[in-house]
């Protein structure tokens, strides 16, 4: 009989998680709500009563619990089992410094570990095509990707442990606050008349929202390459038509209003007439750091 896969954590994720390695062998899982166990139950996983249920039962155990200090607690519970699994494959979302205090008290009890951050919803997760941002030794990412290619469309090698975890912070923090500028940008459009649609169309040309990214971060910056192109004072002076644009129109702003302060910034530091990705220059010397490559 195939060895079981434990589960800690049988949420909305947990359990889309759960049901696609189901496809592929037997699964233990725990969580602490009847309700959560009885709906993995009813997928057809194997539930215990209690996380000391899974005791021995589980060579590899993922967790996918919903706060960062509930990761920190279950892997100190995994810590003391006198049966321990092999390896823990961290899939919650929780901060770099997080997973490095868990894998620091399983690898006291001689416990692999692994971030396995997950990027996609929970349609993607059920169906098996989930993207992980992995971080860990090479052994112990080694001992994970036979588990994680189960379920995986693909799998980015981060680096050490917490390299998978703040790669998803990073992003989702990106999505987040593109979110918040695109609705600022939606009302605006309305209140002109634009139709979302049109708006939607240009914004997702190669020459819309990828140009930053592709062209001044993937390039310029990179490269360290910051004369002509879209000089910092354009730049600046096409924000501020943006702000008086929304105080005409009466449309609140808060993510492009702060976005605007780099560039008065970059302006009175003489970068007038460099590309606008010389922005960076600003946080190289704040955080010392450097982007080329």
């Amino acid at each position: 009989m195939a060895e079981e896969t434990g589960i800690v954590g049988l949420g909305n994720a947990g359990l889309a998680v759960a049901s696609a390695l189901l496809v592929h062998g037997p699964v233990v899982g725990f969580d602490r709500s009847e309700e959560r166990r009885q709906l993995a139950m009813d997928a057809g996983i194997t539930v215990v009563e209690t996380l000391q249920g899974l005791e021995g039962r589980a060579p590899v155990i993922l967790l996918s619990l919903p706060k960062p200090e509930a990761s920190l607690a279950v892997a100190g519970d995994l810590a003391g089992w006198s049966g321990p699994p092999e390896l823990v494959i961290e899939t919650s979302t929780v901060t770099p410094d997080t997973a490095q205090k868990s894998a620091a008290l399983l690898d006291a009890a001689g416990i692999g570990y692994v971030d396995a951050a997950i990027a996609g919803g929970v349609a993607s997760m059920a169906a098996g095509e989930i993207t992980f941002f992995l971080g860990g030794s090479d052994a112990n990412k080694a001992a994970a990707r036979p588990v994680l290619e189960r379920v995986a469309s693909r799998i980015f090698d981060l680096g050490s442990v917490g390299a998978g975890m703040g790669t998803k912070v990073v992003n989702n923090g990106v999505m987040h606050a593109v979110m918040v500028v695109l609705i600022e940008a939606f009302a605006m459009a309305r209140k002109l008349d634009i139709p979302t649609d049109t708006l939607v169309e240009i914004l997702n040309r190669e020459e819309g929202l990828l140009r930053p990214l592709i062209h001044r971060v993937g390039e310029r910056m990179q490269d360290g390459k910051y004369a002509a192109g879209m000089s910092v004072s354009n730049a600046r002076k096409d924000s501020v038509l943006a702000l008086e644009t929304a105080q005409q129109l009466g449309v609140p702003i808060f993510a492009t209003l702060a976005a605007h302060t780099p560039y008065e910034i970059a302006e009175a530091k003489g970068m007038g007439n460099q590309d606008y990705a010389a922005l960076a220059k600003l946080w190289e010397d704040w955080c010392d750091v450097g982007f080329r490559r």
